[in-house]
């Protein structure tokens, strides 16, 4: 490998993009930064009827503190700590962050609690099947407000170029939403098979399983799945394999 290598990250261009990029400098490659999500508010913001209320990212939490909502009398459930702790800079009290820090995880922690009660989830329009349907079969009468919608940036895709040129070396995938967009920009850019084919070459990180078994069945290639899904964790483990994997 000649030079530093070549490393695309996807995070939404705001303060997470920029602190992945800060990383990655200190790492010694060179980050290509090609964002995969954009935000796209609904106007819209978490009812307040119910006894129990679920948030799902720090982005929702801003959107809906932008708005002046408060969570009130209700229970409030952030699905991790980075969730729990924008809430609380919010001036909100989380009353329950799971042990799992995923949808599966919301459920196994509410199941044995909410059987006839009202919950409000509030997220984004990508939000996984599983907190619903499992929230349903403990019983609760649920209700989902889409606080905003994740879309593909205009002029995305560096990343895919690179990738269908040869000249990608790491891909760190942080969302299922991210390995499908990527999919979807080298096809729209007619270089699906060419970038595939690239990714092969390179290697992959995802930040979980669920991701993982997107990639997988996008014909992304997986290298690396961290056992914590930090994006710090993410990056080391990938480059330490990158770096294994390099002549």
């Amino acid at each position: 490998m000649s030079g530093r290598p070549s490393v695309a990250v996807f995070r939404p261009d705001d303060d997470r993009l920029a602190s992945a990029v800060e990383l990655l400098e200190s790492m010694d490659v060179e980050p290509v930064a090609d964002p995969m999500l954009s935000i796209r508010e609904t106007g819209r913001v978490p009812r307040t009827d119910g006894e129990y209320t679920l948030l799902t990212s720090k982005t929702g939490i801003e959107i809906a503190a932008a708005a002046d909502w408060s969570p009130g009398d209700t229970t409030l459930v952030a699905i991790g700590p980075k969730t729990a702790a924008a809430a609380e800079g919010a001036g909100w009290t989380v009353d329950l962050v799971p042990d799992e820090y995923t949808s599966a995880g919301l459920v196994e922690a509410l199941a044995a609690d909410v059987d006839g009660a009202q919950v409000e989830v509030a997220r984004s329009d990508h939000g996984s099947s599983v907190l619903l349907d499992g929230l349903d079969e403990a019983g609760a009468y649920t209700h989902e407000t889409v606080l905003y919608e994740l879309v593909i940036p205009e002029g995305a895709g560096e990343s895919a170029v690179l990738a269908a040129d040869g000249a990608l070396d790491a891909a760190l995938f942080t969302s299922s939403l991210t390995v499908e967009h990527f999919v979807q920009v080298a096809a729209d850019r007619g270089i699906a098979e060419a970038a595939l084919e690239g990714l092969q070459e390179a290697v992959v990180g995802v930040i979980g399983p669920p991701t993982a078994e997107t990639a997988a069945s996008l014909g992304v290639p997986v290298d690396v799945v961290p056992g914590d899904a930090e994006f710090e964790t993410l990056a080391r483990e990938t480059l330490a394999e990158l770096e294994t994997a390099s002549p």
